[in-house]
């Protein structure tokens, strides 16, 4: 794979002038960050990590034996210990429980089951309902879904329910959000220190507010819902350190499709996923969110970012909980390192069937797409969309395959239709789209990006060839199961869309 590199690292430089079991601390982030910086990438490897984690020895002294990584310090604090290690199994106290219209009705099923019919849920304001996956549909199944959630939620009196009750006019719901990841963190839910649970494999989004955030089953969740615990592995840790100037075309989408790529579907199989360095700390909440976003799709238990100014920012308007953000100490035991510069990454797309499946989009020039598709947690949010547009607006062009909109909430609609694109002359997203002959932003939700009844806007009913901002590239995941996603970042698709073929943007892009 051209120019790409990493730099895998084990026992062997522990110890030295920069301890490479050293991360960040609240109290001298900057500094260690650039001290590690300066040592650890005077030796690039290649693309191929090791095969073998690396052995450490615990020092004699008394502190670094109880040294630990974010996600042990929260799941210690959740769980009411002083220590964690990986491989523990411990009751771990929840600070927020997240459910959609899929996997919600089974969830109150379990929980009314186990607990009785006339049980009440532990906390009303910790349980936030989302209706987002099958909703603009005429499906009775998926609307009775939504149906069960609302009665439910009545029922419990639940604080945080997101209701949509005219589906023919999402507008008409002002408490109608749309993609449960993006709303979660849109709406003050994600908060540094925190244990988030969800019963969609996509919860580790919200890890990139420096939370322990994943995804369970719904028989989980129903315990969750009525004892507000769970017994949970702590899972040890991988450690990314992304350094470098991130290039003009390249988006957060390209770095974890880099990573996937590099270390495997299994590569981080019940492993936390922590990621840092200079291109980490220069990204933006939504760009974080991005990378925390698939590291499930490297078979990663969570994903975790450490909150920084960026991270308290974007929280001021949002939340008046009191949080306490946690680092991992300088000592803590990671089981792999592995380092990037980013500088000299290229635009990816991972190829059908699968999202380790990884190709440099300048490769796939000739693969002709008969659709693009732009959506989903993933690739959903505002700046994704601006990202879009921005290629549109330098190309001057229109697009010569169909090209699909589907913004991830009811905010991201209206930043669409009411936010300039920088360097456009005051023009907003949807004002750019409609010139370079995309389909209108539709309503807002998970649309097509997990296939959904056939009536879904956007879905692959026929086996076509789509290059999409989403998540998941297996058969029949958008619909038709000889269908073939390629995945991509949204500069890749706008470019894609222009050409009619996979493209890499930086033929439109300087």
């Amino acid at each position: 794979m051209a120019a790409s590199t990493i730099t895998a690292t084990g026992s062997s430089l522990f110890g030295k002038k920069c301890d490479l079991g050293r991360l960040i601390s609240s109290s001298s982030t900057s500094f260690v960050a650039h001290r590690c910086r300066k040592h650890s990438l005077n030796k690039i490897l290649s693309v191929m990590a090791p095969s073998r984690s690396p052995q450490r020895s615990l020092s004699a002294s008394g502190s670094v034996k109880h040294a630990m990584t974010m996600t042990e310090k929260i799941l210690a604090r959740a769980s009411e210990r002083s220590h964690l290690e990986p491989g523990e199994n411990v009751w771990v106290n929840v600070d927020v429980l997240m459910t959609h219209d899929v996997c919600g009705p089974g969830t109150i099923g379990i929980f009314k089951r186990e607990f009785g019919e006339n049980a009440k849920v532990w906390d009303r304001e910790k349980i936030v309902i989302i209706p987002d996956h099958y909703i603009f549909t005429s499906d009775e199944r998926a609307n009775r879904n939504v149906d069960i959630l609302r009665d439910f939620c009545m029922e419990q009196n639940i604080k945080y329910f997101y209701d949509i009750k005219d589906i023919g006019n999402f507008k008409a719901n002002p408490d109608y959000k749309g993609v449960c990841h993006v709303a979660l963190a849109q709406e003050g839910h994600c908060r540094p220190g925190e244990v988030l649970l969800g019963t969609d494999s996509h919860t580790c989004t919200a890890g990139a507010f420096g939370q322990f955030s994943s995804g369970i089953g719904n028989t989980d969740a129903g315990f969750v819902m009525g004892a507000g615990k769970l017994l949970l592995k702590v899972p040890p840790t991988l450690r990314f350190t992304l350094d470098g100037e991130m290039p003009s075309y390249l988006l957060a989408k390209d770095l974890i499709l880099q990573i996937i790529g590099e270390i495997t579907v299994a590569g981080a199989r019940y492993k936390s996923m922590e990621f840092l360095g200079s291109t980490v700390e220069s990204l933006s909440m939504e760009e974080r969110m991005t990378l925390c976003n698939m590291v499930v799709e490297a078979g990663g238990k969570n994903g975790v970012v450490p909150a920084d100014k960026t991270t308290f920012k974007y929280l001021e308007d949002k939340t008046s909980v009191e949080y306490q953000p946690v680092y991992s100490d300088e000592n803590a035991r990671f089981i792999q390192d592995y380092k990037f510069d980013v500088s000299k990454l290229e635009p990816l797309v991972a190829k059908p069937h699968s999202p380790d499946n990884r190709g440099l989009a300048r490769e796939c020039r000739d693969v002709k797409i008969d659709r693009v598709y732009i959506g989903s947690c993933t690739g959903g949010k505002t700046e994704d969309f601006m990202a879009a547009a921005k290629v549109f607006l330098a190309s001057g062009k229109k697009v010569k395959a169909p090209t699909f909109l589907v913004p991830a909430t009811q905010k991201v609609w209206m930043d669409l239709y009411g936010l300039p694109v920088p360097g456009s002359g005051g023009k907003t997203c949807s004002q750019i789209f409609e010139e370079a002959g995309c389909d209108t932003p539709t309503s807002p939700s998970c649309g097509a990006c997990l296939g959904g009844p056939r009536d879904t806007y956007a879905r692959m009913n026929e086996p076509q060839v789509c290059v999409s901002t989403t998540n998941r590239n297996f058969p029949g995941r958008m619909g038709h199961k000889e269908g073939q996603i390629y995945l991509a970042s949204p500069y890749t698709a706008a470019a894609s869309a222009l050409t009619g073929f996979v493209t890499d943007p930086r033929e439109f892009l300087q």
